[in-house]
């Protein structure tokens, strides 16, 4: 699965991880780009890794205990399978943290994440929203 463009600073920020979030980010990062072709990484912040297409998409963040995967949707995309654990009042971006042994619901993860990336395609979730 690991068929995409690979930015060398994703790469370098897991490498710096513990094993089991390296895992967890680099098993994220191969569905964030199965869920469309076209998802380009980049860092943003120094250090943090962004997907985007036609606007931010996700990014990852690994903590002390956990690992944040920050969805930018603006709070629009559904949520049938209750993924996001965080963020549920924020205006643009939700949470989905996962700590250590978490499963991942990788089909619900899809559907999520390829919703957001059509409402981006779609003018983004401003535009969807107003």
């Amino acid at each position: 699965m690991h068929t995409y463009e690979r930015d060398p600073g994703v790469d370098a920020y897991l490498a710096a991880l513990p094993e089991w979030q390296r895992t967890l980010c680099q098993r994220l990062r191969d569905l964030v780009h199965a869920a469309d072709p076209e998802v380009q990484e980049v860092v943003k912040r120094r250090v943090q890794p962004y997907f985007v297409l036609h606007g931010n998409v996700c990014a990852l963040l690994a903590t002390k205990d956990h690992v944040n995967l920050f969805v930018y949707d603006g709070g629009i995309v559904p949520d049938p399978h209750g993924l996001v654990n965080a963020g549920h009042d924020n205006t643009t971006a939700r949470t989905i943290a996962f700590w250590e042994g978490d499963p991942v619901d990788e089909p619900a993860l899809l559907e999520f994440l390829r919703h957001l990336i059509a409402d981006n395609r779609a003018g983004g979730w401003r535009k969807l929203k107003g």
